[in-house]
């Protein structure tokens, strides 16, 4: 009985390369391999030519989606060509690690913590499994790189190991001997040991004559024994290690293999065992000769693909940099390094973004693994690759773009399973602003990610498909919704998902808190996402009934509540006031729009500047006089103040001539009701007239100014009577108070497009004498209940003025 212990990197090619031609050599008749016991039952399915690498091995304790761990494996990881080898040969495999029973019992883990795990990275002593409470005590990589005189670890490797096309396994053996000599290993890498040990006892006993053990580097010490003696001479007892595993914490776990990506198995994603180059890795796996020749060549197809120049020559120039950096720098064979600064310098002939390109496509590599039908699976994730069949959406590493016409059928159940993963929580999807105008248009970034099936395997206690899993959700949510916008923003988002049987009890949730609900703002909040509800299903087609009741019941009653709602508020109250304001007037038009007959839009008020933001109502809305409210004429609807829009405005009205205001929010009222059609611009000046008046401080007359432009500049751009007032104002203040609101005009300001800024600096330059002196009078003409000049009295006036000059 023999039994060989073969210290590899995980996830390095020449150790892959090199462990498969000595396992040829070999010929175990049982392999064991540093993983989880669990998923022996698995290793067959390695047999299906369907389970393409990047894949990981997956433990999960059912119902508790935090306790899960990967055990990834690449083409070029030396477990997944050990089983390949001997899944070819017949020979039966072992994993030998600590059960993911034991380890996933201990504490939660984290979704892409343990994997190859357990903290053995590239021959690395155990880091944590739950993602680096426990700390790498020893780095052996770096410290046989520090003896070699390399001050990278990674290059030391890859000269010593990767690049000489074999690997030495009793070198390295006596080398982590020598690493860890005095090393006491702490509890949970003990224990690791202890049953990788009680495995290989296990076989020993089994009969097996030939066993070959495929582990991390840094185990080979606590697995080998005394050189030159039988096996267990210089190791623990089997007594020992089993007191040692004795009493150790159990949960049920479940096994399964999942694709895997190389962005993820990168170091820079987080996973512990990763490689900070799969892509390259994988190269120099695939291709043992001349691998930088074939590098640059590739570089050069993908600089090409985006419509970069490179020649023959280029890739030529390349090689011959690599080659020379390699011999300066004393390594046996160029590395990515080399490569890297050849595509730099030569390729991309300086230029950084291009670099950029080879790194994200070649270094790291976007391949995205496969898993067989017969894989394991719980019926939510079977269904859902029936469905990405069915629609032709092919789940990808690489984020792609995706446009959607709603009015296809076909694009509309992508929409719609899009929609139900984003409500089980599976992110597979990423909704963005539409390039388009139409509302029948949606634009997606796609980007499958590894941990999206423990989502999947997660959300399937809701249900066994995608809708039946997302009805089922959405209604436990809408019963746990904290808050009424809360509500209202899941119905936004349970319509488009086309779930019928969860619409109902979102929507008798939402009727019940609306009428308990007696914060005016958090029924301000939940209307626009309401009406949105309400107007999108009518774009998707999709039934929204008893929303339009809903609706109107929650605009009734901020109507009601906004007096009170708006007095004596302080400044972030008030922006926050503005904030909902804005909110329900949009969503006033959204309904208004759809309840109003079509009609020619009116003139727009005296002054309002053309192409301006100013809202034109309907004939029914207006008279001749636009202040003067709704009209009540022959030609006019039989209810018009029925309409949501007439009782909005009409409460805006109420509020903003009250006085005890703050200047933000009555400042936004009059601009709205100005754009809207409610004040002419004679009345907004005498508003603006008043607001700036000696009487009140200036710190309110610049939040006034505020609110007002916050609708956008052009109306200062186009009304030069406004725009006086505001240039008058500014400059009678005092130094003092101008330092004080200062803060608030470059705030107010700073919110406008860069051209509207310029154009009103450029019409306040053109101002001259007569015009401001114009606009002063027009100013004070402006003011309410101004008389007309006496001109006898005026001149007894003027001659006393003369004398006391001395100019009489």
């Amino acid at each position: 009985m023999t039994v060989h212990v073969l210290g590899v990197r995980h996830h390095g090619p020449g150790s892959a390369r090199s462990l498969r031609a000595e396992l040829e050599r070999l010929r175990p008749d049982v392999v064991l391999i540093e993983g989880p016991p669990e998923a022996d039952g698995l290793v067959d399915l390695a047999k299906d030519p369907d389970l393409r690498p990047p894949v990981a091995l997956l433990a999960h304790v059912p119902g508790e989606a935090a306790r899960a761990a990967f055990w990834p494996f690449a083409v070029f990881s030396p477990e997944w060509q050990a089983i390949r080898h001997a899944v070819e040969a017949g020979v039966p495999v072992r994993f030998c690690d600590l059960p993911a029973a034991h380890s996933l019992a201990a504490r939660p883990q984290e979704p892409d913590g343990p994997g190859a795990a357990d903290g053995d990275t590239d021959g690395e002593p155990d880091g944590d499994t739950d993602g680096g409470a426990r700390a790498v005590r020893t780095d052996p990589i770096g410290a046989l790189a520090r003896a070699a005189g390399y001050d990278d670890p990674e290059r030391w490797w890859e000269d010593a190991v990767e690049h000489r096309g074999d690997t030495p396994f009793e070198v390295i053996a006596e080398a982590m001997a020598a690493v860890r000599d005095g090393h006491v290993p702490d509890e949970h890498e003990a224990r690791r040991e202890a049953y990788m040990r009680r495995t290989v006892r296990g076989a020993v006993r089994d009969g097996y004559e030939r066993i070959a053990v495929v582990c991390g580097a840094w185990h080979v010490p606590a697995l080998t024994g005394t050189p030159g003696k039988a096996w267990g001479a210089g190791l623990p007892s089997a007594k020992a290690d089993d007191a040692l595993l004795r009493g150790l914490p159990k949960a049920k776990v479940e096994t399964t293999w999942v694709p895997w990506t190389y962005g993820r198995l990168a170091a820079r994603s987080g996973y512990g065992a990763g490689v900070t180059s799969p892509g390259w890795y994988h190269h120099l796996f695939a291709s043992p000769d001349r691998p930088v020749e074939r590098w640059l060549t590739e570089a050069a197809g993908v600089l090409r693909a985006e419509d970069l120049p490179v020649s023959s020559a280029h890739v030529i120039e390349a090689v011959r940099l690599a080659h020379s950096l390699a011999v300066l720098r004393g390594r046996p064979l160029a590395g990515l390094a080399e490569a890297t600064e050849a595509v730099r310098a030569v390729l991309c002939e300086g230029a950084e973004t291009p670099v950029e390109l080879i790194q994200r496509r070649m270094v790291v590599g976007e391949r995205l693994g496969h898993v067989p039908d017969a894989t394991p699976m719980v019926p939510l994730q079977r269904h859902l690759r029936a469905e990405q069949r069915r629609l032709r959406l092919k789940p990808e590493a690489l984020e792609r773009e995706l446009d959607l016409d709603l009015r296809r059928p076909l694009d509309l159940e992508r929409s719609r399973l899009l929609h139900r993963l984003l409500l089980i929580g599976v992110g597979w999807g990423t909704l963005r602003p539409s390039r388009g105008k139409g509302t029948f248009r949606e634009s997606w970034t796609l980007a499958w990610r590894p941990e999206f099936d423990v989502d999947l395997i997660e959300a399937s206690s809701w249900g066994t498909t995608v809708p039946a899993a997302a009805t089922a959700r959405v209604r436990d949510l809408a019963a746990a919704a904290p808050a009424l916008p809360g509500l209202t923003g899941l119905l936004e988002r349970c319509l488009p998902a086309d779930l019928p049987e969860a619409l109902p009890a979102v929507l008798e949730e939402l009727s019940a808190r609306a009428a308990l609900d007696g914060d005016v703002t958090h029924l301000m909040a939940a209307l626009p996402a309401l009406v949105r509800a309400q107007r999108y299903g009518d774009v998707r087609g999709t039934p929204a009934e008893g929303l339009a009741a809903i609706s109107d019941a929650l605009l009734t009653r901020v109507c009601v509540g906004l007096a009170a709602a708006a007095g004596g508020l302080d400044d972030d109250a008030a922006r926050d006031l503005v904030g909902h304001v804005d909110g329900v007037h949009t969503a006033v038009g959204l309904l208004d729009a759809g309840d109003e007959p079509e009609a020619a839009p009116s003139a727009p008020p005296s002054g309002a500047p053309s192409g301006s933001t100013a809202e034109t109502g309907t004939p029914g809305e207006r008279t001749a006089d636009p202040g003067a409210g709704p009209a009540t004429g022959p030609g006019a609807d039989p209810a018009p103040d029925d309409r949501p829009r007439a009782r909005w405005l009409g409460a805006l009205r109420a509020v903003s001539g009250r006085s005890d205001l703050h200047g933000l929010i009555e400042g936004r009222l009059v601009r709205i009701l100005l754009d809207s059609g409610e004040l002419d611009t004679g009345r907004a000046e005498r508003r603006m007239f008043r607001a700036m008046s000696a009487g009140h401080p200036p710190a309110r007359a610049a939040a006034w100014i505020e609110g007002f432009t916050s609708g956008g500049g052009l109306l200062l751009v186009h009304d030069a009577r406004l725009l006086g007032l505001v240039d008058g104002w500014l400059t009678s203040l005092a130094p003092e108070a101008f330092v004080d609101v200062l803060p608030l005009l470059r705030r107010a300001f700073a919110a406008f497009a860069a051209p509207e800024r310029r154009a009103i600096g450029e019409r306040v330059r053109s101002l001259d004498a007569a015009g401001a002196a114009g606009r002063a009078g027009d100013a004070g003409s402006a003011g309410e209940d101004v008389e007309a000049v006496d001109d006898e009295r005026a001149a007894a006036a003027v001659r006393t003025v003369l004398t006391i000059l001395g100019r009489a």
